[in-house]
């Protein structure tokens, strides 16, 4: 197994989901599929998707739902067979 970082491609606030009465995306442990939408991303209320870079199975957030992040934190890790 192998483990792969998802690290912030720009500064903003991470949201972990689409709204506040919406489910998250994903939760740690669940399985992930390359492509598939794990977060959001607001700067100046617009919003990108944090797309998962590999399929495996999501191990870890290393920020919280609405923190503040910058370029090249740290994110999530998910672990593959990559």
């Amino acid at each position: 197994m192998a483990e792969h970082s998802i690290v912030s491609p720009l500064p903003g606030t991470f949201y972990r989901r689409s709204a506040p009465d919406a489910p998250n995306y994903i939760e740690v442990g669940g399985a992930v599929e390359c492509g598939a939408v794990i977060g959001l991303i607001e700067v100046m209320k617009q919003f990108s998707e944090l797309h998962a870079d590999k399929t495996g199975t999501l191990v870890a957030f290393h920020v919280e739902d609405g923190d503040p992040i910058e370029p090249g934190q740290l994110l999530a890790v998910i672990e593959s067979d990559e």
